[in-house]
């Protein structure tokens, strides 16, 4: 069975010869730099190089050197900068990222970037490995008219500043993937509508707009999801004939809970995520949704709008355990992740107690299939190597 087959067999949860595995396939399935350094090193890999191709995030471009040792079974598909140069890392290991992605260290030791209008669009604090969005465009709108005026923002926004290529050359990227490999491709479409809002208008503004303005947070989704639509058009033609799933992100949940209640996420959020699921459905790819947290109350919801596969499966998080998870919503969706916690087991634990962890999660969340092995989002900078290949020996263990 090839990788490509073993991925669509499971997310169809027809039978597979072995549990399909991903590290990188998306940008919240991989590995972040620092860690990826140190997992090549302790691998003895020393070629290649180790390319940043999310600053924000800091994750790195799996290698397929790394990708075969671990089994891998997707490759993602994104858009790339042409341009790389040398950059250290906050450990001081060095790795390569985007041309125009400048980062400017500042007296207090945090380290600030701005786009190439000069505006300051990112900032990392001292002592923290990412980078946070500092700019929210529609921060002082007012009212709808204001939204209006600005509809120029909504055309090329979640699209990289700092990458190069466009869709017609990601679909010829794609294609000489399809043909050239048999692995899985994720196209990484990575649009966000809830959280797009909030990166537009600011975390806390638009926490308020969903209860004191609602007319305000409809206008934004309305005129995001009609660019995201219009921008599909062009993907589709170009990039959905040789890719098998398409992704999408959108963080609903927090350690405890929703973000929102599951009413103002019905009547708010949910007619426009379906909007555009389902025209993204339309193209004949599996629909593939990153959302962070404790989304338990809104899965049906996902599931209706036809969303086929949800990451990370953070079962860390409240109401999210993978027994109760499995046996809801087994039959109806494919869980991405779920197979190793990465707050408290992959950073902390022993190499032997990873196993164990490892094998009680796949026994549960393999049955029947319905299942991608993925650890609960990236691999984090102080995750040692060992406890890295001991989560991927885990899974050879159980199909062995």
């Amino acid at each position: 069975m090839t990788p490509r087959e073993r991925i669509l067999n499971a997310i169809r949860h027809q039978p597979v010869d072995r549990i399909p595995i991903d590290l990188g396939g998306m940008d919240s399935t991989g590995i972040t730099a620092v860690a990826y350094n140190k997992l090549k090193n302790y691998l003895g890999i020393k070629t290649g190089k180790t390319q940043v191709y999310d600053p924000y995030q800091q994750v790195a471009i799996v290698e397929p050197e790394v990708l075969k040792i671990v089994d891998a079974d997707v490759l993602p598909v994104f858009p790339e900068p042409k341009n790389w140069k040398s950059a250290k890392l906050p450990d001081g290991s060095y790795c390569e990222i985007p041309d125009r992605w400048n980062p400017v260290k500042l007296e207090d030791g945090s380290e600030q970037v701005v786009d190439m209008t000069g505006k300051v669009i990112a900032k990392r604090p001292k002592n923290c490995w990412y980078f946070e969005v500092v700019d929210f465009p529609l921060a002082n709108a007012r009212s709808i008219r204001d939204i209006e005026s600005r509809k120029d923002i909504f055309e090329n926004f979640d699209w990289p500043f700092f990458v190069d290529e466009t869709i017609e050359e990601i679909g010829k990227k794609a294609q000489h993937l399809y043909q050239s490999t048999d692995y899985a491709l994720m196209g990484n479409f990575a649009v966000h509508v809830f959280m797009g809002a909030q990166l537009l208008r600011g975390f806390e503004q638009f926490m308020m707009d969903l209860v004191l303005q609602p007319e305000i947070a409809e206008c934004i989704f309305d005129n995001l999801v009609n660019a995201y639509i219009e921008r599909f058009r062009k993907y589709k033609k170009y990039v959905c004939d040789y890719v098998q799933i398409v992704n999408v992100n959108d963080d609903l949940g927090t350690q405890q809970g929703l973000q929102i209640s599951p009413i103002v996420y019905r009547k708010l959020v949910k007619p426009y995520q379906k909007k555009l699921y389902q025209f993204i459905k339309e193209s004949g790819v599996f629909l593939f949704l990153h959302s962070d947290g404790s989304i338990y109350d809104v899965i049906p919801d996902l599931i209706e709008m036809g969303v086929d596969i949800i990451n990370p499966v953070q079962f860390t998080a409240e109401n999210m355990q993978l027994e109760k998870l499995k046996s809801k919503f087994g039959k109806y969706i494919t869980f991405w992740g779920g197979g190793c916690d990465t707050q408290h087991i992959l950073p902390y634990a022993e190499p032997n107690e990873v196993k164990r962890h490892v094998h009680k999660c796949i026994r549960i969340l393999s049955k029947g299939s319905g299942f991608v092995f993925c650890q609960i989002h990236n691999i984090q900078p102080d995750v040692p190597p060992e406890n890295i290949m001991a989560m991927y020996e885990a899974v050879k263990e159980f199909y062995s």
